[in-house]
């Protein structure tokens, strides 16, 4: 095996590993984005936990983050709650931010 050979492993199983890693982030951010609207809605808490469950599965209808954006928004006006797209944007970076503190502290 040639030095090149075990850079090129090395790269691919970082490349992997930080792949996984965003995974990580961006389900554990919906939860909490999830989270934070089912509090602005006033969900109980078994409403909560369905609720951050669905918004994680949003982000698997298309690419990127908008799905889950539409999601909210549409909720939470429908709920009676006045919000705005770029409300929801900001507690998404927020919740980002706490998300990746969340998974850096548990290793």
């Amino acid at each position: 095996m040639t030095t090149f050979d075990d850079r090129e492993r090395a790269f691919e199983n970082m490349f992997a590993h930080d792949q996984e890693m965003l995974f990580r982030i961006i389900a554990r951010r919906n939860r909490l984005l999830g989270e934070w609207a089912a509090a602005k809605m006033g969900l109980t808490p078994e409403e909560t936990d369905a609720y951050a469950k669905a918004t994680v599965q949003a982000e698997f209808e298309e690419a990127g983050d908008e799905d889950v954006i539409r999601k909210l928004v549409g909720d939470l006006t429908s709920a009676g709650v006045d919000t705005d797209e770029p409300t929801v944007r900001a507690a998404m970076e927020e919740q980002a931010v706490i998300a990746r503190r969340q998974l850096i502290e548990v290793k």
